[in-house]
């Protein structure tokens, strides 16, 4: 395949998405390539749908195969929440620091071994011809404070069951290898072999 647009102006997930699917294509581009698309209301009832709706549109636009992610987080104490509110968690314009004060604060007074949580991260892919999703999860608890310095999002205090560790602590290949978005590229890349 020549080209693919990663639907989404997030620059974080364009580099984290970019780097494992480079070899399949000559050109990798984003929304922020495409402004007049401007921004794509998810108003889906699950992850799945949310990300359908992303490439989707993104596709149905450019007529270029399209890629996209939806991320959520689910922390059991709090019945699931943030859920399908994960990056809006304090409000429609809330900055990851605003979503963290908001979750730990619900948190406070929880004891540890009841701060278990995941993240699921679904990403779809729509060309047409060949519109599947793939899913990848990661187990483990939300910390007590911000540890580590790299990352973004709820990376600072959401602690790997596997590593004992955050996901702000580790380095970008760590990460890639065990995080939710690391394994769903990693789906992602498999099945785009079969179709290449």
């Amino acid at each position: 395949m020549k080209k693919i647009v990663i639907a989404t102006s997030n620059k974080h997930k364009v580099s984290e998405i970019s780097v494992k699917i480079q070899p399949f294509f000559d050109e990798i581009l984003s929304l922020a390539d495409f402004p007049e698309v401007g921004e794509i209301v998810e108003d889906g009832n699950t992850i799945e749908e949310n990300s359908f709706i992303k490439s989707r549109a993104s596709f149905d636009h450019t007529k270029i195969a399209s890629v996209a992610d939806d991320t959520i987080l689910e922390v059991d104490a709090l019945n699931r929440a943030p859920g399908l509110y994960t990056a809006r968690y304090a409000g429609e314009n809330a900055t990851y620091e605003e979503n963290m004060t908001k979750l730990l604060k619900k948190l406070n007074g929880v004891e540890d071994k009841f701060r278990t949580a995941r993240f699921r991260t679904v990403i779809s892919f729509v060309d047409g011809i060949n519109d599947f999703h793939v899913e990848g999860t990661i187990e483990g608890k939300i910390l007590q404070s911000r540890v580590g310095s790299n990352g973004f999002g709820y990376d600072p205090i959401f602690c790997s069951t596997e590593f004992n560790l955050s996901l702000a602590q580790m380095n970008s290949d760590q990460k890639n290898q065990i995080s939710h978005r690391g394994i769903a590229i990693s789906k992602f890349v498999s099945r785009i072999k079969e179709i290449i």
